[in-house]
């Protein structure tokens, strides 16, 4: 009986610890029972958590068991068994893993055709490679957790293999999807300008002819493309008197690159063999060609017209901006000859308020790499805000819908059970203050930790 009054005890008392009261975070109260499995888990502890699913929650324990999420607890005390790992953010908000998904690993910003020659023509595939591992790590140190790399800009298929080398656990860096070498038409993609007799490299694969076209597709998938890239235009120019159906007015308009046959045997190759396509599209023709073509992202998208906004949202195509790159390179781009970069600042902020206003599916992508990796991509998210997302709409952009822009959603973009855990955290609200995600200094990506305060 004595034996009995005291087991009784024993449980009261675990079960008061367990029940604790705010403010008891840290506790290792030894309840097996609540632990998700009998091996070993990490606990999380979280002032506030942005689950991605939801609103802000406050004193949140998440546990991890192995890669993924285990569980999600409205309490601030850590159950803990032989092995467990307890990590303490009780000062910080606990948000998914960002993504971007318009990044160049392999580029080291190119204002001017000088910058980006020289990479090209000066540095061996091998360094720039080199490079490319660091500005990966870079990445992932910024809260990145994973990216879309769209295309090596002259380096062959080197995402293909700093994309294995990360898998692999050879070198840090987040989840990559690829799209190699990216395709242009004969003419239109630098390295332009040098004698004719001259060999030099491409910044993309040329292809012309629907046929043409087609078998390029086929080929960047055969050696490890995710994604396939096509540059739709090129040669911008203010249309003061844009013709009938273009809308809103100044446009600013190309010069199209691919012709429609090719454009939709690039998309319908790329579709049939279960791959997406991505679409440099600044200006109207490439935006409306694009869109008319059935690729799935428009990337820049600098000028849309108000119809093709509606097109884009009849056909489900994702609009990702890249505001920041646009107002980095501008000064110096007009200083090197071409004055409608300074233009292109005021008309891509005009097509952002209009792309959020008519509800087009926004992504989060920045063009890092167009910009010196030694600058946090984040702080495309200020200009956002600026232009008229809120702070809550720019973040779900780098996290929920960038995750469903790359069919990722069923692993990240948000923090809930059975999910990967890729846990990042800052100081602050970022629902209150976006620039807070200019400053995350705790990194979790898989369940293992590669960046903490």
């Amino acid at each position: 009986m004595k034996q009995a009054a005291i087991v009784v005890v024993m449980v009261l008392s675990i079960m008061a610890f367990a029940q604790a009261p705010p403010g008891a975070q840290g506790r290792k109260i030894g309840d097996f029972a609540n632990v998700p499995e009998a091996r070993s888990s990490t606990f999380i502890y979280c002032g506030s958590l942005i689950d991605g699913a939801g609103g802000l929650r406050k004193n949140v324990t998440i546990i991890l068991f192995g890669d993924r999420v285990k569980d999600i607890r409205a309490n601030q005390v850590w159950v803990t068994g032989p092995g467990d790992e307890p990590i303490d953010l009780s000062d910080h908000t606990c948000l998914p893993g960002l993504i971007d998904v318009h990044t160049h690993v392999l580029l080291q910003g190119d204002i001017t055709a000088e910058d980006y020659d020289r990479q090209l023509l000066k540095w061996s595939p091998e360094y720039r490679t080199i490079l490319g591992t660091q500005s990966a790590r870079k990445a992932l140190e910024y809260g990145f957790t994973t990216i879309r790399d769209l295309e090596t800009e002259g380096a062959g298929y080197a995402d293909v293999d700093i994309k294995k080398a990360i898998n692999a656990g050879v070198i840090p860096g987040p989840r990559m999807q690829v799209a190699t070498r990216a395709l242009d038409v004969t003419g239109a993609y630098p390295l332009l300008g040098y004698a004719p007799n001259l060999p030099v490299p491409h910044g993309v694969q040329v292809c012309d002819g629907a046929d043409g076209c087609r078998k390029a597709v086929r080929e960047q998938i055969m050696y490890g493309a995710d994604w396939i890239k096509v540059y739709s235009d090129r040669g911008y120019y203010i249309d003061s008197n844009p013709p009938a159906g273009i809308a809103p007015a100044p446009a600013l308009n190309d010069i199209p690159t691919f012709t429609m046959d090719e454009l939709r045997a690039m998309v319908d190759e790329a579709h049939r063999q279960r791959h997406k396509v991505a679409s440099h599209a600044t200006a109207y023709n490439g935006v409306h060609n694009s869109v008319e073509a059935g690729i799935d992202t428009i990337e820049h998208g600098d000028y849309i017209s108000d119809a093709d906004l509606k097109l884009m949202i009849q056909k489900d195509t994702y609009y990702v901006p890249t505001l920041y790159v646009g107002e980095y390179v501008a000064e110096g781009r007009a200083k090197a000859g071409a004055p409608v970069w300074l233009d292109m600042i005021k008309i891509s902020a005009d097509t952002f308020r209009r792309a959020v206003k008519a509800g087009v599916k926004i992504a989060f992508g920045t063009d890092a790499g167009g910009f010196d990796w030694n600058i946090n991509p984040a702080v495309e998210f200020e200009l956002r805000v600026k232009y008229g997302q809120t702070p809550a709409e720019a973040l779900r952009s780098a996290t929920v819908t960038a995750s469903e822009l790359l069919g990722m959603q069923k692993d990240v973009g948000s923090i809930e059970p059975g999910k990967l855990a890729d846990i990042v955290a800052v100081k602050g609200d970022p629902l209150t203050d976006i620039s807070t995600l200019e400053h995350v200094d705790f990194v979790m990506k898989g369940g293992v930790v590669y960046k903490k305060p």
